[in-house]
């Protein structure tokens, strides 16, 4: 019997895609990068920190998938267009676009906080956001075909419980990033809605708590003691959410944010 229907495997396949990933020689950045091109897409990690990204780009190199590494500051303009420029110049298209870049200036807590500090949040998340995928789709509006990926946060759909802190020398998330992710998810929609006559999708991925190996054992303790499932995440937990989104697998899928936590906020 002949089988109609894409396999799951067809699905999945980016073979011959280009894909750029701001912020991908990062944490939760090199993941997403690895994951696209496991699936067989030509990717471009970008970030402020070209050696990172060299050092990303090299080792998906080495495991046979096609990387490059360009340097980028996605909190200026001029650097985020001359990023999509060097892309179709050198691949001619560009099929998805990963808005990684993104971070929160170290602040007070409420409120003590520092309006310039907020700011600062806002414009490293909402407006770096903005303007990748701005230029992201100008082009993507021109081939009548893309992909744009934003990233959230938990945090940008719910507040913390402080009590989870007391105790702890451990920074927690400033009130400028809850604000700022929460501006990226519902931009996520707006645009969404904006591109899709295009054939463009655009959607977000909400991480839950994935520590970097700085943050303390206690602290992780605590976390894990909240957590329906009882572990804390890694960076390679978002492969999945990456996946479905950037491949053929998601192109009935658009304005919407996956909250990949482990069920944080189940609660």
């Amino acid at each position: 019997m002949t089988n109609l229907l894409p396999t799951l495997k067809q699905l999945f396949d980016m073979s011959g895609s280009v894909a750029v990933i701001t912020g991908g020689g990062t944490h939760l950045g090199s993941a997403i990068s690895e994951s696209l091109g496991e699936l067989g897409a030509t990717v471009i990690i970008a970030s402020r920190n070209l050696n990172n990204c060299k050092k990303v780009a090299a080792q998906l190199t080495e495991s046979g998938f096609k990387a490059h590494a360009l340097q980028c500051d996605a909190t200026i303009e001029g650097d985020v267009n001359s990023l999509i420029k060097s892309v179709i110049q050198t691949h001619g298209k560009l099929d998805v676009f990963v808005c990684n870049a993104g971070g929160s200036t170290p602040d007070n807590d409420f409120p003590a906080a520092s309006a310039e500090a907020f700011r600062e949040t806002i414009t490293m998340n909402i407006d770096t956001t903005f303007m990748c995928a701005q230029a992201a789709a100008k082009v993507m509006i021109k081939q009548g075909h893309g992909k744009i990926i934003t990233i959230g946060s938990v945090h940008g759909v719910m507040g913390t419980d402080k009590r989870l802190y007391e105790g702890l020398n451990h920074k927690r998330s400033s009130i400028g990033y809850f604000a700022a992710k929460a501006g990226v998810i519902n931009l996520t929609k707006a645009l969404a809605a904006e591109l899709g006559e295009y054939g463009i999708t655009v959607n977000c991925i909400s991480p839950g708590q994935i520590p970097k190996p700085t943050v303390k054992k206690e602290m992780i303790n605590r976390m894990v003691d909240r957590q329906p499932i009882s572990k804390m995440g890694r960076p390679h937990d978002l492969k999945g959410a990456a996946a479905l989104f950037a491949s053929p697998a998601g192109n009935w899928i658009t304005g919407q944010n996956l909250i990949v936590d482990g069920g944080w906020t189940t609660f």
